[in-house]
């Protein structure tokens, strides 16, 4: 299990990541999200948690859904999330068909 900072600095990262792909800056995200830019800095750098409201703020600033997972998941997550061989994927990851049975109709 990871500590609270790690997982503060998880976060964050999550957030930077998110914020860069989204071309904002921290004093835009902290305007989107109704906060301070110093207070998102902290977040962002894993200095400082926040509260659910502020990150569930923060996540849709940046264009992220916040979704909240009961810890007795996160096994059952973590093991959809890192697939366990080369042609193991989760369900949700976008995989290339194939075009063998493009043909055939659905019956």
């Amino acid at each position: 299990m990871k500590t609270v900072d790690g997982s503060l600095a998880l976060i964050g990262h999550q957030l930077r990541h998110a914020r860069f792909a989204a071309g904002l800056t921290q004093e835009q995200v902290a305007d989107l999200a109704g906060i301070s830019r110093p207070r998102y800095r902290d977040v962002e750098t894993g200095i400082a948690a926040a509260r659910t409201k502020t990150l569930i703020n923060i996540a849709r600033a940046v264009g992220l859904e916040m979704l909240l997972v009961p810890q007795a998941m996160m096994p059952a997550i973590e093991a959809l999330l890192r697939p366990g061989g080369e042609d193991d994927q989760p369900a949700f990851s976008p995989q290339q068909e194939s075009d063998e049975d493009d043909s055939r109709p659905y019956r």
